[in-house]
């Protein structure tokens, strides 16, 4: 989970433009952890989808650990990258 945020953070820094922002949201509900890092930067129009690798690493993160990912432009500008794991073994 800490290295998804971290990612998120490192790609609003290097893609989203100056004076952007990030947003992160961490929930924890039935077993699972949510991650959503969502950036109000210049989103669509100037993302170029990159190599690609930072969101591959990412994706094959949360599926390692059975979980779904899902990332890409914000409409009206901005990017999201999202993370639901379920986490094993957990009591509330």
């Amino acid at each position: 989970a800490f290295r998804i945020v971290q990612e998120s953070l490192t790609n609003t820094l290097r893609h989203a433009g100056p004076g952007a922002t990030a947003t992160i949201r961490v929930a924890f509900d039935d077993g699972e952890l949510s991650i959503e890092v969502v950036d109000d930067g210049a989103g669509e129009s100037s993302w170029t989808g990159g190599s690609g690798r930072g969101l591959a690493g990412m994706r094959e993160r949360a599926e390692l650990l059975g979980g779904r990912f899902d990332a890409g432009p914000v409409v009206g500008g901005g990017f999201r990258v999202a993370a639901d794991i379920p986490l094993r073994g957990t009591t509330r």
